[in-house]
C-alpha cells in the first residue's frame, strides 16, 4: 500500500514541462473522463471517477501566464459532468467556470466539451466536478501555477504536491439520497470511512538532509476539515489559497475543505530516523463518531529507506494549537477595502421543509438550480439583466455594480463549521468571530481600527459554529459567480448564492464559443430567457425549479424529527411483523 510520492505527480507534470521547454505558452490537456475500479485505503475496492482510465486523475501543472486548454470527453455512460478550476479568478471568461446550470450546461455521456482560459495567478489550487455533488467519486486533483517570479524561490531546493481527503466507500448517487431524506430530519452528514494522502495510506516523502523543501497542499476533500503536523518540524507559512504571505511559523494547520497552503519544511542535518506526519480529520463535524472510524491517516519524512517507519505520536487535542489563518498578513499588504457600496447579509440556517428532509438555507432560501443557467440568462435578458428578479426565486441571486465594494456579513446559526468559497475573487477577511458570538452587530465595534488593518485574503474562509465573518471585494471581474458552502452535503442541500457581477458589461463583452451551446442541446437544457426559461416575460417565474414548499405552519423541526423516528419505527414494525408472518410455527 506504501507508495513513494514522486511517483504521483510525474505522468501529469510531463506535458506542462515538455509544452514549456519548447517555448509554448500554450498548454493542453487532454481528458477522457472514466470510470476506474480503485481501493485507496485498502479497504474496499469501488468504481471511482478518473481520466484517461486512470485514477487518481493527473496533476494540472503550469506557468504563470500560460493559455490552458482542457479538452474535455465524458465517457461516464451514467452520469453527466463539468470542470471547476478552484480559486481561479477566470478573468474574462466567466464562462470556463464550470458549476452545473450556472455559467454552463452539463457535460453529458459521449460529449466533448472545451475549456480555454489564460491563467495569471501563480499558486496552490485545484480542480474538481462542480455537478450533482459528484467529485467525492474521485474526479479531483491538484493545480500548480508556477511563479517565475516567486519572493520566495530562492528559500528551497524541491517541491512537493500533497493533497488530504477524506473517503467513502459508497458513491454519491447512493449517499445524497439517504443524506436529504425524511429519514434523516437532522440532517447528519455521511460520515468519511477514511482520510487519505495523493489519495492512498503508507505515503512515504524522500528528503534528503538539510535541504528545504516547499510543499503545495490541497484539501479536496468533500466534508472533513484536516489537522496536519510534520512530528518534529516545524512549517513556515507562505502561500494561502494563491495570496503569498508574510512566512508565519507553525506547528500545526488546519484546511477547511477546498483551503490550500504552500509552506516551506527544512530537513534534519541527522539522517538517523525518519519521522512521520499526520492528517487528522476534524470530528467535531460528525454527527457521531462511528465505531472502529480511523480519523487520522500517516505518512512518512524518508530520510533513509532502510530505517523502520515510526507510529505517529498520540497527541493530545489541547497540546499544541494550529495557526489562525486570520492572523496572516498578505505579502502585498493590501490595504482595507473603504466602506462598501453594497452590503449583503446572508444567515445560515439548517432547517426541515415539507418534505420532511433537512435542508441548508441562506435567508431562509434553500438554493434550486435554475432551467436556464445564470450566465445564459445574462447573455439573453437585455436590460433586465439588472434586475436580480429574472435569475429566479431560489438562487439567492444578487446583482453587483462594476468596480463596487461589497461586503458580505454572514451568521453562522449552526452548531457547526463552515468554508465558503467565492468563485472569481479572493476576499478580505475583515473580521472573524469566536464560535457563540452569536450574529455580527457593526455597533458592537468600538471603531474602524477594530477591523484588519492589512486583512488576510484568500477564497475561502471557515467561519465558526455560531459565529459570524465579515467579507469584502471589489467587483472587478464581470461575471456569475457562486457563493457557497464548500462542505459537499451543504451544497447538495442548497447553502449556495448566487453574485451577478456587472451583467451589463458582460453582454457587450463576452462571447460564448458554440460547443457550450451544443452541449446545452443534448443535456435538453434551454439557453434563453429568466431562470424559468420564460422568453417572453422576464419577470414571470412561473415554473421555475423550487425546492420542497415549507413545513405545515405550526409543525416545528422537532415535529419533522419525531415525524422521521416514527416512520422508521412503523417500518421496523412492518418488518417484524412480516417477519413473524413468515416463520414457521
Amino acid at each position: 500500500m506504501a507508495i513513494s510520492l514522486p511517483c504521483l505527480p510525474l505522468v501529469a507534470m510531463l506535458l506542462p514541462i515538455f509544452t514549456h521547454l519548447a517555448g509554448a505558452a500554450t498548454v493542453t490537456y487532454d481528458f477522457n473522463i472514466t470510470w476506474v475500479l480503485a481501493n485507496p485505503d485498502g479497504a474496499f475496492v469501488r468504481p471511482t471517477i478518473g481520466i484517461n482510465n486512470q485514477w487518481p486523475p493527473p496533476i494540472i501543472r503550469v506557468t504563470k501566464g500560460d493559455t490552458v486548454i482542457v479538452n474535455v470527453e465524458n465517457s461516464l455512460g451514467n452520469q453527466t459532468t463539468t470542470l471547476h478550476f478552484h480559486g481561479l479568478y477566470m478573468n474574462g471568461s466567466t464562462h470556463m467556470d464550470g458549476p452545473y446550470h450556472v455559467t454552463q450546461c452539463g457535460i453529458a455521456p459521449g460529449l466533448k466539451f472545451k475549456y480555454n482560459f489564460t491563467v495569471d495567478q501563480p499558486g496552490t489550487y485545484w480542480y474538481h466536478s462542480h455537478a450533482k455533488g459528484q467529485y467525492p467519486d474521485g474526479l479531483r486533483a491538484p493545480l500548480i501555477i508556477d511563479d517565475p517570479d516567486s519572493p520566495f524561490k530562492s528559500m528551497y531546493d524541491e517541491e512537493y504536491v500533497l493533497s488530504v481527503s477524506d473517503w467513502y466507500h459508497d458513491q454519491m448517487a447512493t449517499l445524497i439520497p439517504h443524506f436529504i431524506n425524511r429519514r434523516n430530519p437532522k440532517g447528519a452528514e455521511p460520515v468519511p470511512n477514511a482520510a487519505l494522502l495523493n489519495d492512498t495510506q503508507g505515503l512515504q516523502i524522500p528528503i534528503q538532509a538539510g535541504k528545504t523543501y516547499l510543499f503545495h497542499v490541497v484539501n479536496m476533500g468533500a466534508f472533513a476539515g484536516q489537522y496536519i503536523w510534520f512530528e518534529e518540524h516545524n512549517i513556515t507559512i507562505i502561500e494561502v489559497d494563491g495570496i503569498y504571505t508574510e512566512p508565519a511559523n507553525a506547528e500545526r494547520i488546519y484546511l477547511a475543505a477546498a483551503q490550500r497552503c504552500s509552506f516551506l519544511l527544512t530537513a534534519k542535518n541527522d539522517t538517523s530516523s525518519n519521522f512521520p506526519f499526520v492528517s487528522s480529520m476534524d470530528t467535531t463535524l460528525f454527527d457521531k463518531v462511528p465505531e472502529g472510524l480511523n480519523w487520522n491517516v500517516s505518512g512518512w519524512l524518508l530520510y533513509d529507506q532502510s530505517k523502520p517507519l515510526p507510529d505517529a505520536a498520540i497527541i493530545l487535542e489541547d497540546s499544541f494549537q494550529e495557526l489562525d489563518d486570520y492572523t496572516l498578513v498578505p505579502y502585498d499588504k493590501e490595504p482595507l477595502f473603504p466602506d462598501p457600496d453594497q452590503s449583503i447579509t446572508l444567515e445560515v440556517v439548517m432547517s426541515n421543509l415539507g418534505d420532511g428532509a433537512n435542508y441548508a438555507f441562506f435567508n431562509n432560501i434553500s438554493y434550486a438550480p435554475p432551467i436556464v443557467p445564470t450566465l445564459y440568462t445574462v447573455m439573453t435578458a437585455g436590460a433586465t439583466a439588472a434586475n436580480a428578479q429574472v435569475y429566479g426565486d431560489y438562487t439567492q441571486s444578487f446583482v453587483l455594480g462594476k468596480d463596487e465594494v461589497i461586503e458580505i456579513v454572514v451568521n453562522n446559526n449552526d452548531l457547526g463549521k463552515h468554508p465558503f468559497h467565492l468563485h472569481g475573487h479572493a476576499f478580505q477577511a475583515i473580521w472573524r468571530s469566536d464560535r457563540d458570538a452569536g450574529n455580527f452587530n457593526e455597533t458592537t465595534l468600538v471603531s474602524a481600527s477594530d477591523f484588519q488593518a492589512t486583512p488576510m485574503r484568500r477564497d475561502t474562509f471557515a467561519v465558526h459554529p455560531n459565529g459570524n465573518i465579515v467579507l469584502r471585494f471589489k467587483a472587478d471581474n464581470p461575471g456569475v459567480w457562486l457563493f457557497h458552502c464548500h462542505i459537499e452535503w451543504h451544497m447538495d442541500s442548497g447553502l449556495m448564492a448566487t453574485m451577478v457581477e456587472a451583467p451589463l458589461e458582460l453582454q457587450r463583452t463576452l462571447s460564448i464559443p458554440q460547443d457550450h451551446y451544443d452541449s446545452c442541446v443534448v443535456d435538453g437544457t434551454p439557453v434563453k430567457g429568466n431562470a424559468a426559461g420564460n422568453t417572453i416575460n422576464l419577470l414571470d417565474l412561473t415554473g421555475q425549479n423550487a425546492p420542497p414548499g415549507p413545513l405545515p405552519e405550526g409543525f416545528t423541526t422537532r415535529g419533522a424529527v419525531a415525524l422521521g423516528f416514527s416512520i422508521l419505527s412503523a417500518f421496523t414494525s412492518i418488518a417484524v411483523i412480516s417477519w413473524y408472518g413468515l416463520a414457521d410455527i
